[in-house]
């Protein structure tokens, strides 16, 4: 297996595990009074916008030459470093936000 089809690999197995919290996020803010509703599904809609893009920078990554795919890396690992900062932001808002119920 060569490097870049490792890497894709490793980051396709992780946006799996992400996307599936999104998912209890989306369950959880279905739960909610209606005002925290409306913002978690804001916060989800813009995260899942976010794996959008990851999504696509990965087919890019996996047409890509050999010899080019250590240059979509770099602005894959960019857009995959926001990515998980705004999940893990958003994660924290949620757990507050559920300490206030």
């Amino acid at each position: 297996m060569s490097k870049k089809e490792a890497y894709k690999q490793k980051i396709e197995a992780e946006l799996e595990v992400v996307q599936a919290k999104l998912a209890e996020y989306k369950a959880e803010a279905k739960s909610s009074a209606a005002d925290v509703r409306i913002e978690y599904t804001q916060h989800v809609d813009e995260l899942e916008k976010m794996a959008d893009t990851i999504n696509a920078k990965l087919k890019e990554l996996e047409i890509s030459g050999e010899d080019k795919w250590e240059s979509l890396k770099e602005g894959l690992e960019s857009a995959w470093n926001k990515f998980t900062t705004a999940v893990h932001e958003t994660a924290a808002k949620f757990k507050s936000s559920d300490a206030k119920k």
